[in-house]
């Protein structure tokens, strides 16, 4: 099972990567940027998918643990700042524009 969880996070850091490079040969072929998609197409399976290997393999290597302390908190640092960046999208969006008045 853990190796399921560390194959997984590795296809969504590589999904990002992929993402990354479609966006890139679309903006080359004159495609309009997408600044608000970004978030949910890159970062967000590039973290998901770094906080799934960072939790798991420092337990399958059998490292000490302070270095699995350390990946642990990582880990958490990981989450709570996609967290709060996915909450800022959020309300950045739902703030209403300027009235046409």
């Amino acid at each position: 099972m853990d190796w399921s969880v560390i194959g997984m996070g590795c296809l969504l850091v590589l999904l990002s990567f992929g993402c990354r490079w479609w966006e890139r040969a679309r903006i080359r072929k004159g495609a309009r940027h997408r600044h608000g998609m970004r978030f949910y197409s890159i970062w967000m399976p590039l973290l998901m998918g770094l906080g799934m290997i960072v939790a798991k393999v420092p337990h399958m290597v059998g490292a000490p643990f302070a270095i699995v302390m350390a990946a642990d908190t990582l880990n958490l640092v990981l989450v709570v700042t996609t967290a709060l960046v996915l909450a800022v999208q959020v309300r950045h969006r739902a703030r209403p524009g300027p009235s046409a008045e």
